[in-house]
């Protein structure tokens, strides 16, 4: 197989930082709240819970494209064989 692309790491990078978000999203909600001194839902929480949703799946998508890239980088090593 050839080597990973910058493609790859870029979704992966993407992939991992969604996932992170998504996590502290989930541990602590207030983060909107405390960086940007807003309370846009009123305190009821719908925000945090669309937000973590979104980023869970953006890390969902960006770990697929990854996984494609590095089977398509395969599947392009194994045909040159």
């Amino acid at each position: 197989m050839r080597r990973p692309t910058l493609r790859f790491w870029l979704e992966a990078a993407l992939a991992a930082s969604s996932a992170v978000v998504f996590v502290a999203t989930l541990v602590v909600p207030e983060w909107i709240e405390v960086i940007f001194r807003v309370d846009p839902d009123g305190g009821n929480g719908s925000l945090e819970w669309l937000i973590a949703a979104a980023f869970a799946l953006a890390a969902v998508g960006w770990s697929c494209l990854a996984r494609r890239e590095l089977r398509r980088l395969a599947l392009s090593a194994a045909a040159r064989r």
